[in-house]
Parts: C-alpha cells; sequence; structure tokens
C-alpha cells in the first residue's frame, strides 16, 4: 500500500463529502510505473464505493483521469500526485463528483465564458509546495469549461520530456505545446495572462475606513484581524494573501505548531481573516499615499481611497545579485527555491550562493539530490548558525569557497556555469554548474514610498516601538520596517502591535 494508515483514515473522512459518483479512467500499460498506478488508484477506490475505475487509452503511460460517469471533464495526473500534490487530487476527486470550488461567482463566469480549445500541461515536482496552487486552478477551470483540459505532469517520472524542453524550474506551465508560464500563480492571474481581464470591485465612492492595511502576509493579516476585532471599519489590500510564507517550505519556529508548510499557514491566515468583517481587496496595487484631514490611498487604478489610519505591511522579497546572466537565465537554471527545483538537478551540479542559515540550509537540502553543491560566500567565513555550519562542512559532496564574489552567470540556453572574484587574489575563477539557487537575503517591498515615509539605508521603513512612522495615523509592521529580526511569528506581533496602536490613536484624534 502507497498509503499509510492514517493518511487513509483521513482521506476516506475527506472522500465522505463527495455528491455524486466519478469515474478514474487509467491507462493499462505494461511497466513498472503504471503497475504502481494502478495499484494506488485500486486503493484509492477502495475508500469510496463512490469512485469507479476502467482502463483506458491516455496520451502518458501512466497516467490517469477523473471524470463525471457519463463525461470526460479534462483532468488529468500524468504521475501519482503524493507529496504536495496530494491535496490536488482530493480537490479533484470531491469538485468532479459535484463539490462546488470555493472561488468568486464573477470568476466563474469569465471561466465558463471561454470559448477557444485551452490545452494546459504543467510539470511539478512533488516536493514543490508552490506547484498546487496553479495545478488546482487549471484544474477548476477545467471542471468549469469543456473547451479546457489540463494535466499535472511530475517532473522526475517524465524526465525525458523535462529534458527536451530544458524545464529547469517548476511549476512550469504549458499551453496547447508552447511555453506559458512559469513559477506560483493564483487563477485570477492566470486569467490576466490569457488577456481576461479581472473583474475588480468598485471602490469608488467608498465609505472611509477606520483602518486600511496594506499587505496580505503575516503581519498585515494580523493588523487587519486585531483592527477588526476591536469594531474598526477595516480593509486590507494585497495582490496576494499569504506574502512571502507562499514561498516558504518546512516552519519549525511557529509556536504552539512543531511543524507545518507555508501554503498550508497561509490558507490557516486567510481562513481566519475571512472570519471577520474585513473589506479584502485583491489584484490591486498602492501607488502612493498622501496625508491631508484622512490619509489617502492612491491606486495604480487612479482611485482614491481615504482612511483615517493606515498600516503598511508590504513584507519583503529575495534579493538578487544583479549580474550579468541573472535576470536572462531565470527559471533556466538560476532558482531562488531549493525545495521547488531542487528534484530537477538530481544528479547534476548546483551553485549555492550566500553564506547565511537560508545559503547553508539549501545547500544541506540540495546535496541529498544533487552530485555536487558549491557553496559560494563573499565573505571570509560563513555566517550561518554553527550547528548548520557543522552539518555543511561534514557534507563529502559539498564544498564551501569563501572569498567569491559571483561576477557573472553564464549559459547558453541554459545556465552552464559562473565567474567569481577570488578576493584574496584578485582573480576571476569560472566553474562549471548545471544550475544556481540564490540565497542572499530579503529586499523590503517600499520603493514606492521612498518620497512619502523616512526610510533607512536599506530601504526599511524606520518605525518606534508602537509601529508609528513620521506619518501620523500612518503605522508599518513585519518585514518592510526595520525590525531587526525577520520572523513570522515576529511579524504576526507587530502587526497586532501597530493596529492597537492605530486604535490608540484613533481614540485619542
Amino acid at each position: 500500500m502507497l498509503l499509510d494508515n492514517d493518511v487513509r483514515e483521513k482521506l476516506s473522512q475527506y472522500l465522505q463529502l463527495m455528491e455524486k459518483d466519478i469515474l478514474i479512467k487509467v491507462n493499462d500499460a505494461e511497466n513498472p510505473a503504471s503497475t504502481e498506478m494502478s495499484d494506488f488508484i485500486k486503493e484509492l477506490a477502495g475508500l469510496s464505493t463512490k469512485i469507479h475505475v476502467e482502463a483506458a487509452s491516455l496520451p502518458r503511460i501512466p497516467s490517469f483521469s477523473i471524470n463525471k460517469v457519463n463525461q470526460d471533464v479534462g483532468i488529468y495526473f500524468a504521475g501519482i500526485p503524493l507529496g504536495h500534490e496530494f491535496t490536488s487530487l482530493i480537490l479533484a476527486l470531491l469538485q468532479v463528483s459535484g463539490y462546488p470550488p470555493k472561488i468568486d461567482e464573477a470568476l466563474i463566469e469569465q471561466i465558463k465564458n471561454i470559448k477557444v480549445p485551452l490545452h494546459f500541461e504543467t510539470y511539478v515536482s512533488l516536493t514543490c509546495h508552490n506547484c498546487p496552487e496553479v495545478v488546482q486552478a487549471l484544474n477548476i477551470m477545467s471542471l468549469l469549461n469543456p473547451n479546457i483540459t489540463h494535466t499535472m505532469i511530475d517532473g522526475a517520472l517524465f524526465k525525458e520530456e523535462i529534458d527536451s524542453k530544458n524545464i529547469l524550474a517548476v511549476p512550469s506551465v504549458y499551453l496547447n505545446g508552447k511555453p506559458f508560464s512559469s513559477g506560483r500563480m493564483e487563477l485570477e492571474e492566470i486569467l490576466l495572462k490569457l488577456d481576461i481581464k479581472p473583474i475588480l470591485p468598485k471602490l469608488d465612492g467608498k465609505e472611509p475606513y477606520d483602518v486600511f492595511v496594506i499587505g496580505g502576509g503575516p503581519a498585515g493579516t494580523s493588523a487587519a484581524i486585531y483592527a477588526a476585532r476591536k469594531g474598526l471599519r477595516t480593509a486590507l489590500l494585497a495582490e496576494e494573501l499569504g506574502g512571502q510564507i507562499n514561498n516558504t517550505f518546512g516552519i519549525e519556529n511557529f509556536i504552539s505548531i512543531k511543524y507545518t508548510e507555508g501554503p498550508t499557514l497561509a490558507a490557516n491566515i486567510e481562513e481566519h481573516l475571512r472570519s471577520y468583517a474585513v473589506d479584502v481587496i485583491k489584484m490591486q496595487k498602492v501607488k502612493t499615499l498622501r496625508k491631508a484631514s484622512m490619509v489617502e490611498i492612491v491606486l495604480e487604478t487612479g482611485t482614491i481611497l481615504h482612511s483615517k489610519t493606515v498600516i503598511i505591511a508590504t513584507g519583503a522579497r529575495w534579493r538578487n545579485i544583479n549580474v550579468p546572466g541573472e535576470a536572462e537565465y531565470k527559471n533556466k537554471g538560476v532558482a531562488y527555491c531549493p525545495h521547488c527545483d531542487g528534484p530537477l538537478f538530481k544528479g547534476k551540479t548546483v551553485a549555492v550562493i550566500g553564506g547565511g542559515n537560508s545559503g547553508v540550509e539549501a545547500a544541506l537540502d540540495l546535496a541529498g539530490l544533487a552530485k555536487h553543491v558549491i557553496l559560494l560566500q563573499n565573505f571570509n567565513k560563513l555566517n550561518a548558525d554553527e550547528i548548520l555550519q557543522k552539518r555543511v562542512y561534514s557534507k563529502e559532496n559539498i564544498k564551501v569557497i569563501t572569498n567569491a564574489k559571483t561576477t557573472e552567470i553564464l549559459g547558453n540556453e541554459k545556465v552552464h556555469g559562473l565567474t567569481y572574484l577570488d578576493s584574496l587574489t584578485g582573480n576571476d575563477v569560472t566553474i562549471d554548474v548545471d544550475g544556481i539557487f540564490i540565497q542572499i537575503g530579503l529586499l523590503p517591498n517600499t520603493e514606492w514610498l521612498k518620497n512619502t515615509l523616512s526610510l533607512n539605508s536599506f530601504g526599511e521603513i524606520i518605525v518606534d516601538k508602537y509601529g508609528k512612522t513620521n506619518i501620523p495615523g500612518v503605522f508599518a509592521a513585519g518585514d518592510c520596517t526595520d525590525c531587526p529580526y525577520k520572523q513570522i511569528i515576529i511579524s504576526m506581533g507587530a502587526g497586532a502591535n501597530a493596529a492597537l496602536s492605530a486604535f490608540d490613536y484613533l481614540l485619542r484624534n
């Protein structure tokens, strides 16, 4: 059996939510991978009388499709969707059976109105925590519109396809046989890339808010929840709920929860947020702030919203090394997530740039997959935690090079090497690598505030112990501020602190 007893029990509980019978079509080709898949599907079918199975001829071997009993839906899995894709499988089973997907009616109508054939293929890694978002979105589109099909493809199983298409990052989506996108995307972003403009909420003429939160990560959602609990008229604007934790793998330092993963925590935070009377505004960006009798929030669309207080929690993003070749070979060998893209470099030589905790942890993760890992540090020693340094130096297939400043990333159609400056000798050194993982810290998302708020030399918003900025009524929290420690739990506390400070400001003004 592929499923252990705990997983089988939980899956049985989920499958009780199925509304109608479904039909799973499986190829019956004679090879070990197909046999394993057939055994998996039989095990799955044994958990519910509503799941029926039949053999079929499908484009890929092995693969299976999930259908209504009398109608092919267009949802295919080429590979056994375990790991992070197990949730995608469960949702597909439930939704094909009639369990409604949790998306807005406006999105449903937009998808149903697509008239052209769209055949999506998504190459994934089962260890990728970003891939399920894309897989689940495209599965929903296939379910809602007969003109659309989607196939999830396990890149580790279909290595020849991965190599022939030079796919070096997941998720990689192909549309009608041509590259469509790479990286995590929400359903609204997929539609926008198809030139289907999102139906934005009508914001003109909105009554002023008491608290307006900009940013949907841990700090922003915490601030919005605390403000709403005080009975304040609250809005939260974010391009994407969850923020950077959507790209975080294992989380082991969130007190009271021994282990969770970024997307799981982000989903839990969103569920908590939506249980309060918070006006959530997505797919919008703020252009600038202006202080008048209230704070004016100017959106990039030109709409102006008003609020008595504002809390900025725009977080941070991975820092680039800004050398020739980095932008050109992003997703073609240049990567930022070892958990997502590491399996694509199994048996190959990779470099990790950065000697802090994130860089050393990435090197350790990749050492279990790659043939060789070269860890490059710009300074004369690593600055990761001592316990991590001991582990990295104990690995025979990890080579640490210090005093190495990367100056160029080399490639043709994909990465094949890099050049670094040896600061001790002054010589340029070129090494051959198949992939490069950049792990050099964070950059605050504050460029839009340069002429508005006081920022430090790192671009971080300067705040006091109450989260106050230099503009009365404007507060900030989380990784976009000069808070010395960038941690999820600290950001949540800072968001709560800023909301309570905003509440106090409103009492006094």
